[in-house]
């Protein structure tokens, strides 16, 4: 089997030793070579002539950002015709919050991860089929758990000049800069119109988020909850406002990141389940996906793409039993 470790060296919690640890791991049940990325995008590129040269694992430690490029080096642009045979991808976490690792059912501590993958490695030489899950195609690029437009553009941008600034990034971090953002947005018109299949068209929508999987995101090691059956194996996961009422949207917070999942609202529009979402704007506003900034945008639509990718992580976990 032949595998390709890409490793971040810049991600928050990758270290020298825990890279060596992962290769040494590895070394003995794969053909590995090591590249590390030194510019963004280079990950695009390094996927991208894996895609072609017989690789049957990508083996991704960095953090959701990294992931996201190796996802669309595999793909292409959305709209082009899927490779017939593209690697699996696997992961051992390195960033800061590592969403999908996490959504798939990976540990987070990079060892247990590394653990984890040689047992999944070696059931797979044993017969075992990867797994499969749904991506979001996002009109130019692809996003593997998160999208977003409003408020939360916003806010991955004002980590992201933080993070230029030489700035750790911390959950600590991004809730500031959230709650800073969500109050400035609170003074503002809504600018964005939700449209969703059979429905009509939502004007008055403050941000949106949507989902392909859960939860959104981690505050360190608690959930963060917007769409508790949105799956990889589910259609996608839409959470919009149409107020800014700051108490309203802090018991709405509060509900986000209980274990009881009643995550409902007057002024909240969601749905676990759709096939496709669209969002028009009056005036560019910030866009994200994966928690990179993508700039500005006046309208985009996300579509699930059932199936698309091959993933090296442990057998599906229902909704209910990842909430516990």
């Amino acid at each position: 089997m032949r595998a390709v470790l890409i490793v971040n060296p810049n991600a928050t919690s990758t270290t020298a030793a825990g890279r060596d640890l992962l290769a040494h791991a590895l070394e003995s049940r794969v053909d590995l070579a090591v590249v590390h990325t030194d510019h963004r995008g280079h990950a695009i590129e390094i996927a991208g002539a894996a895609q072609h040269d017989g690789t049957d694992v990508i083996i991704v430690h960095g953090g959701d950002g990294t992931v996201n490029e190796v996802v669309n080096g595999l793909m292409g642009r959305p709209g082009q015709t899927l490779p017939d045979v593209m690697p699996a991808v696997a992961v051992v976490p390195g960033g800061s919050a590592n969403v999908f690792a996490r959504a798939l059912g990976i540990s987070p501590d990079p060892i247990e991860a590394t653990n984890q993958l040689v047992d999944l490695l070696t059931a797979r030489r044993n017969g075992a089929a990867w797994r499969r899950i749904g991506l979001m195609d996002c009109g130019e690029r692809w996003a593997v758990f998160t999208a977003g437009m409003g408020v939360d553009g916003d806010v991955v941008a004002a980590v992201e000049a933080q993070r230029a600034k030489g700035r750790k990034v911390t959950a600590g971090r991004y809730i500031r800069v959230a709650v800073r953002e969500m109050l400035a947005s609170a003074r503002k018109e809504p600018l964005l119109t939700l449209e969703l299949p059979g429905r009509q068209p939502l004007p008055g929508v403050y941000f949106a988020f949507i989902s392909n999987s859960t939860p959104w995101t981690y505050a360190n090691t608690r959930p963060v909850w917007t769409n508790p059956d949105t799956t990889f194996e589910t259609g996608l996961g839409i959470f919009a406002v149409t107020s800014m009422n700051v108490w309203k949207n802090l018991m709405l917070v509060r509900r986000m990141v209980s274990q009881k999942h009643n995550i409902k609202a007057k002024h909240l529009v969601r749905d676990d389940d759709v096939a496709w979402v669209r969002i028009r704007s009056a005036e560019p506003v910030a866009s994200q996906i994966d928690g990179d900034f993508l700039g500005v945008r006046e309208e985009m639509t996300f579509r699930a793409v059932p199936g698309a990718l091959s993933v090296v992580a442990p057998p599906i976990t229902p909704p209910s039993e990842q909430r516990k």
